[in-house]
């Protein structure tokens, strides 16, 4: 693998981690019943996002960039409305996670310049990572909303980091 492809799945994994910390950090808060508790009726509980989560990120990195059969049913992640626990939906999300983050790091340069065809789209490797990098930030941030929402809690994702600090040239 070339330095720019290492540095580009080095950031990936820092994202993945990042996601799974303030989901981690965001749950802490929520009892088993808020997990399946939806917003309204169009809504998805916390339960369906994780579920949708690791369904995304199965297909596009643990299928498509890791070259396994696809055996995803997304339409199941939003209709269920209860079936696991907090604990097994944690479980599930490291295990999507942690082989999501092994695809990444044994993919190759033609791994990432390959087009794959996934869901609607066509698209490279590298556009494959990004998608999942991006998806999984922004569900992070749909529970993260919908958590505060819940508990009227702040999250204090970077309680320990002064965030103020200026960028130095």
């Amino acid at each position: 693998m070339n330095k720019w492809n290492a540095t580009f799945v080095e950031n990936c994994l820092y994202r993945l981690d990042e996601s799974r910390r303030m989901i981690y950090k965001a749950l802490e808060s929520v009892s088993e019943e808020q997990i399946w508790q939806r917003p309204n009726a169009v809504g998805n509980a916390l339960g369906n996002q994780l579920l949708h989560l690791c369904g995304n990120m199965h297909q596009y990195l643990i299928t498509t960039l890791g070259h396994q059969k696809d055996i995803r049913d997304r339409d199941r992640e939003f209709d269920l409305r209860s079936g696991f626990s907090k604990k097994e939906l944690l479980d599930r999300l490291d295990g999507t996670i942690d082989a999501a983050q092994r695809v990444l790091q044994n993919a190759t340069d033609a791994d990432f310049l390959n087009v794959y065809s996934v869901q609607a789209f066509e698209l490279t490797g590298v556009g494959v990572a990004l998608h999942a990098i991006e998806h999984c930030s922004y569900h992070t941030g749909q529970i993260a909303f919908w958590v505060k929402q819940l508990t009227e809690k702040d999250l204090g994702f970077y309680d320990q980091m002064d965030l103020n600090q200026k960028h130095n040239l």
